[in-house]
Order: structure tokens, then C-alpha cells, then sequence
């Protein structure tokens, strides 16, 4: 058989080949479509949403901070002088009153030097006031009677002297306060400047917090602040602002406020962390949704917009019906976030007052997907569910 032959058939083979893998992948195809189209047009059940309707509303602007609570007092009670603790007057954890005795310091010896000299001042006075009388009869010279005045003057000073030394073996509680844990014994030697207890003034009490300099010109003293600490998740504590930093910080470029607490029912302790809201005198106008009915994403955050099925319009009567209703779907949006108060999210682009958002089942929603409304709880702007002191 010539070559010229085999070189036909092959040919031929080929060809036939590529027609049927041809036909196979076409058919497959084929079907791939109609199992897209298929399931693309099978209809889906209506997902069971909450719904909420955007409504305008008016907010008090406010600048959100972090701060630290602060003790309008706080010390480390200390012994000025070196002795032996021989009586502790007090209990850790006491409330005490400013010069209560809070510890007693052995002085037997100081006692007794004070008497010393106390006798040695009196014998002093004594002899002034006889060259004193000298001097009047012109028995004596000046010198000699101011010799007198000044071994007289010297003499008392020295005895004051030990009486101070002596008061400071009595250690006093400085200011009213709450007292600490004790950090002395009986019988302990102090020396000079040793810590007794800790003492701190919990009422008023102070929040330190610091703001970036452009926001400088909106505070002023006697702007109410409002603080929460995690220690009190439930409650928000009501003070004001008392002092502001006349200088800005050159290296955070921020400005340190402070702001006063009454802390009537002593909550706020000093090194507690505090978020701190200061409520400005302006309010502005936002549209408000709750923070359920935002689908949070990196590439941007939206929302699920309701519109009747037949026209894709908000609010306007379909053909379309169930149980009577009109038919439901849902359309996503982006949008642009403002700021939160209690279950609310301001929404500054993208939504207008008066469409309705679905609040739940986001994660099962999509475009033109059909939706049955259960609406149970509505949200609340209040932050604060349970008050706190004021």
C-alpha cells in the first residue's frame, strides 16, 4: 500500500475524531447551560427579614477621647522622723478626717528634752523681765538687757523647736480620704519618709483626658462629659469640664483637659481607664438605621434597601402578592457611616429618610431576593440602658 494512501486514511481518522470529541464537548456544554440556566431561574423561598425605616434625627455632636481617672488628693502617708512605731490608730480601708492620728512614733526621750527646755525658756523669761526692771531703774546698760532679750528669744525658739519635732512623732492623715492598705507593724523602726498607708480623696475626683488640637476651640470649661468604664459597663458617669491646658503639647500636638466627678457613690477610682464623650452645645441632622442592618466589608459597608417586586419602587403598589401583601425584595447599597449612639448608625451618603432596610438575615441576602417582613424589637439611640451617678 502506498504512502500516499496511508497519509489519506489518517487524515480521514483525524477528522472523524475531531468531529465526535467535538460533538461530546458541545453536548457537555450544552448541558452545563441548562443546569446554569436552571438553577439561575429556580425560584428561591422568601427569607424571613426585620425591617427598619430610615428616619431623620437630630444628634448632639460629640468628641470621643481616652482618659485615666485621677485623685483630686492622693499620697503616700509618710514619717517625717525616724522612731518606733508603739500605736496604730487606724484600719486598713478606714475613712478618715484631715489630722485624725493615724500613727503614734515612740518619744519618751524627745518628751523629755522638750521639758528641758521648756524650763530653761521659763527661767529665760524670768531673768528679761528682771534686767528689764534694771534697765527702767538705770541699774543696767542696754547691752545687758538686750543680752537678755536675745538668750531669752534663743531659749524659746529652742523649746518650739523640740515641740515640733516632737508633733511630728504623731503621723496625721493630711486631707479627708479613704485610707489604703496598712504597710506598717508594731514595734517597726521608720526611718525618714517611709510609707505608713496610702491615702486618697475619692470625692470629687478628676478624668484626665487629652483632645488633638483642631478640636481645641470646640471645648470650653463647664461642657458636660460622659464617662463609662469597663469596670461599670451598664452605666455612664455625668461631670463637667473643669480645666483646660492653656498650651499644646508639642510633641502629640494634643491638649490636656481635665474634667470633675462628684463620685458621690465613690465608683471612679484613680488609674481606672475611662471612655469619655464630651457632648458639644451643636446638633446636627443625620439619618439613623441600626448597626444590624449594616454589612460591614473591606472593599465598603451597605445596606439591604426594600422595594416592592413588580416595580423596583419604594413604596408603590405591586401586582405581585402574598397573603394579600405585596411582594418584597431587597436591594443592596453602599454606603457611607457617620457616627453610632447606643443601636444606631448614622448614614451620611447613600440612604434618604423613609426607605426601609432589612435588620436581619443579611448574610442570606442578595440582590432582587425575595423577603417576608418579622419585625420584633426596634433598636434604641440610648446608650446608657441603666443610668448611673451624676
Amino acid at each position: 500500500m502506498s504512502k500516499r494512501i496511508i497519509s489519506k486514511r489518517m487524515v480521514i481518522m483525524l477528522i472523524i475524531l475531531a468531529v465526535v470529541f467535538g460533538l461530546i464537548f458541545g453536548f457537555k456544554a450544552f448541558v452545563g447551560m441548562k443546569m446554569n440556566e436552571f438553577f439561575d431561574n429556580m425560584p428561591q423561598p422568601a427569607a424571613a427579614v426585620s425591617t427598619y425605616e430610615a428616619r431623620p434625627d437630630s444628634w448632639a455632636l460629640m468628641l470621643e477621647a481616652v482618659g485615666t481617672v485621677n485623685a483630686v488628693n492622693g499620697v503616700d502617708v509618710t514619717s517625717q522622723v525616724a522612731g518606733e512605731v508603739q500605736k496604730i490608730e487606724f484600719e486598713s480601708g478606714d475613712t478618715v478626717k484631715k489630722g485624725d492620728v493615724l500613727v503614734t512614733l515612740e518619744s519618751a526621750a524627745d518628751r523629755a528634752q522638750l521639758n528641758a527646755l521648756q524650763a530653761t525658756a521659763r527661767l529665760s523669761r524670768q531673768e528679761f523681765d528682771r534686767y528689764e526692771r534694771l534697765f527702767k531703774q538705770g541699774s543696767i546698760s542696754k547691752s545687758e538687757l538686750d543680752n537678755r532679750r536675745a538668750q531669752r528669744d534663743q531659749s524659746m525658739a529652742q523649746a518650739q523647736a523640740q515641740q515640733e519635732q516632737l508633733n511630728y512623732k504623731t503621723v496625721r492623715a493630711p486631707f479627708d480620704g479613704r485610707l489604703g492598705i496598712r504597710q506598717v507593724d508594731l514595734g517597726q523602726y521608720l526611718q525618714p519618709g517611709t510609707p505608713v498607708v496610702s491615702l486618697t480623696q475619692l470625692e470629687p475626683i478628676f478624668v484626665d483626658f487629652s483632645l488633638p488640637e483642631q478640636e481645641l476651640s470646640k471645648v470650653e470649661q463647664g461642657l458636660k462629659v460622659r464617662v463609662r468604664l469597663d469596670a461599670f459597663p451598664d452605666q455612664t458617669f455625668e461631670g463637667e469640664i473643669s480645666a483646660i491646658e492653656p498650651g499644646v503639647d508639642a510633641a502629640t500636638r494634643n491638649v490636656n483637659i481635665q474634667a470633675r466627678f462628684e463620685n458621690a457613690d465613690r465608683k471612679l477610682r484613680p488609674g481606672m481607664f475611662a471612655k469619655v464623650d464630651i457632648q458639644l452645645p451643636q446638633a446636627e441632622e443625620v439619618v439613623v438605621v441600626p448597626r444590624t442592618a449594616i454589612s460591614y466589608a473591606p472593599y465598603g459597608n451597605a445596606v439591604f434597601v426594600l422595594q416592592d417586586a413588580d416595580t423596583g419602587n419604594n413604596g408603590e403598589q405591586a401586582t405581585g402578592e402574598s397573603d394579600g401583601e405585596p411582594q418584597k425584595i431587597v436591594k443592596k447599597r453602599f454606603v457611607k457611616l457617620g457616627r453610632q449612639r447606643g443601636d444606631l448608625v448614622a448614614v451620611v451618603d447613600g440612604l434618604k429618610p423613609g426607605e426601609v432596610v432589612a435588620t436581619s438575615g443579611l448574610l442570606k441576602l442578595r440582590n432582587d431576593a425575595k423577603v417576608t417582613i418579622e419585625n420584633d424589637v426596634q433598636p434604641s439611640a440610648d446608650p446608657t440602658p441603666t443610668p448611673g451617678n451624676s
